[in-house]
């Protein structure tokens, strides 16, 4: 079962900071994130989120991909803009991993100039993990995590302001 872990920063730009650093660890396989989505809210209070997994675009290529196979199979060109279409249908249709309405939810309630990651992580090394976090000043919003272990992350979070 995946961990939901949404934690806040006091800039716009830290978010994407710790998303790079997570794809980072995911490549070392010391973290295994299931889905990443940022929220910002700049100055003027607008909300923007950024997904990590572009539905809309993936199902269109997939679609496409097999359209254009199924067309060279029975000679009928029509078959791949036909898939690509549906393709794209069926990825804007889809919502998994972290709900969007969630998203959106925090994403009003930060202050304006502030951005939130959200993470659903699988698995996880929590020592190098934590440790690597250390870097990150941020406050943990929300979690599925059990108190000791919410509790752990966001004395990490706070000792980084102190160094």
């Amino acid at each position: 079962m995946s961990d939901l872990i949404v934690i806040g920063f006091k800039d716009e730009f830290k978010a994407d900071e710790v998303l790079l650093d997570l794809r980072k660890l995911e490549r070392e396989y010391l973290i295994d994130l299931e889905d990443a989505a940022i929220v910002v809210r700049n100055k003027d209070g607008k909300v923007k989120i950024k997904q990590s997994q572009e539905l809309v675009t993936s199902g269109a290529l997939e679609g496409g991909f097999w359209g254009l196979l199924l067309g060279m199979i029975f000679f009928h060109p029509m078959l791949a803009i036909f898939g690509a279409a549906v393709g794209a249908l069926s990825g804007a249709m889809q919502d998994i991993g972290i709900d969007d309405n969630f998203i959106r939810e925090i994403g009003e309630v930060i202050e304006p100039g502030t951005s939130a990651i959200f993470v659903l992580v699988q698995k996880s090394t929590p020592d190098k993990v934590l440790d690597d976090l250390s870097k990150f000043e941020g406050k943990v919003l929300q979690t599925s995590l059990s108190k000791e272990d919410e509790a752990k992350l966001q004395a990490v979070l706070t000792k980084a302001k102190v160094r």
